[in-house]
């Protein structure tokens, strides 16, 4: 194994960690921005009005897109660990 074939595994596995949490933080984001326009409107600063939205929106993603995410991740798997004795050689 060389350092050339570390670094890409190494590039690979960031790149699915981004692929996966992407999703799962735009929904949060899109969500916190949306509340926090609608605290500014309406003058309303409680803290759980921030927090049960956002949450709410993660667990929505999780349901929406947990199917394919988790497709990702076994496909990635199974390609790592089905590539071992070639970068055993």
């Amino acid at each position: 194994m060389t350092d050339l074939t570390v670094i890409e595994l190494a590039h690979q596995a960031l790149w699915m960690t981004l692929l996966l949490s992407l999703p799962i933080l735009g929904f949060g984001l899109i969500a916190g921005v949306v509340v926090s326009v609608f605290q500014a409107v309406t003058q309303i600063q409680e803290m759980t009005l921030s927090f049960v939205p956002k949450v709410l929106s993660v667990v929505l993603a999780f349901v929406l897109l947990g199917s394919w995410m988790l497709n990702q991740l076994v496909s990635f798997t199974t390609q790592l660990l089905s590539g071992i004795p070639d970068l055993v050689k």
